[in-house]
């Protein structure tokens, strides 16, 4: 299948190591190359010189780049390191209850890199964005050390955005899904254990759209974040911007795919997993205790952590003490 799409993108190759690489294609020849590893989005773009979009009401627009140096973990394949650069985009909407509009991808590629593999950045992005039910819009290409950056359009469509400033003392703290996959997954990488759920969580992240969306049309939520930072580090967010603080508790941290594995196969700390690694794409929020019977009939899965206090830091606490938490290191 994947040879097929190649043919169809690239024309008349044989095999793959006849491919061309970057510097001997040239920038205009690989954007027209590319364009047939997207879906076309109609008559408004990829492909002019700005794309047009038909969006009704209030925007949400954000920003976000990878590096293949940081963020391409071994055996990562540029199709997925493509889907990556768009998903962290499309988390960032989803943390505001916006519904994507329209993706703009730019990359910096090394000369020597092979078009096929540059193909498989854009394709990665465009299935992301499909996922997501939009599309790529454009972007650019120029030559540079290997990243990708991309623009995410959304739109509020009448709902309230979820921002991090409207934490109040009271609230309950709750995630969308489980912490640590994404550690685990990258211990797996390194040390062959094969936890096949746990990469996938840390190569192939799935943006809660739709899960923001049903959240912010709820009308119970008071504040939201992304854990793409990992919770600690969204945790001090919310607390600073806000001015609050959080009390989480131990035992109600719901566990990734291949935590309890690494831990007892590596030794490796379960709270560095949960609170401090990061690359997690659930979403992070508080919510008026009185309006929780919205928050259920939103049909968004979620779990109760924690909740805000009068402190202006967060704080993890279990049967014996309770200490602040420190910054995240992802």
């Amino acid at each position: 299948m994947r040879q097929k799409r190649v043919q169809k993108i690239l024309g008349p190759y044989p095999i793959p190591g006849q491919m061309a690489s970057f510097g001997e294609i040239g920038e205009r020849e690989m954007i027209r190359r590319m364009l047939r590893a997207v879906r076309p989005s109609g008559r408004d773009g990829p492909g002019d010189d700005a794309a047009l979009a038909d969006i009704s009401g209030r925007l949400a627009i954000c920003s976000d780049g990878l590096t293949f140096e940081r963020h391409m973990p071994e055996t990562m394949t540029f199709e997925e390191f493509g889907w990556t650069a768009a998903a962290v985009n499309f988390s960032d909407l989803a943390s505001m209850g916006a519904r994507p509009n329209g993706l703009l991808v730019s990359l910096m590629i090394p000369a020597e890199t092979d078009e096929e593999d540059i193909c498989d950045i854009m394709g990665g992005a465009d299935q992301c964005a499909e996922f997501c039910n939009t599309f790529i819009l454009g972007g650019d290409t120029k030559e540079g050390s290997g990243a990708a950056v991309a623009t995410a359009i959304g739109s509020m469509e009448g709902r309230t955005p979820m921002t991090r400033y409207g934490a109040t003392p009271g609230d309950l703290v709750a995630v969308t899904g489980p912490l640590g996959g994404p550690a685990a997954g990258w211990h797996s990488l390194k040390n062959g254990l094969g936890i096949e759920e746990a990469e996938t969580a840390l190569k192939v992240p799935v943006p809660r759209v739709e899960e923001g969306i049903a959240l912010a049309s709820s009308g119970a939520v008071t504040s939201c974040i992304d854990l793409s930072d990992g919770l600690a580090e969204a945790a001090w967010s919310i607390c600073g911007c806000s001015h609050v603080g959080m009390e989480f508790q131990r035992d109600f941290l719901p566990e990734g795919e291949g935590v309890e594995q690494v831990c007892s196969s590596l030794g490796a700390s379960r709270d560095d997993m949960a609170l401090y690694w990061g690359g997690e794409y659930e979403l992070m929020f508080t919510f008026r205790k009185d309006r929780i019977r919205e928050l259920y009939s939103s049909g968004a899965p979620f779990t109760i952590i924690g909740v805000v206090d009068n402190g202006v830091s967060p704080k993890m606490s279990d049967a014996d003490k309770t200490e602040v938490l420190g910054h995240g290191v992802y």
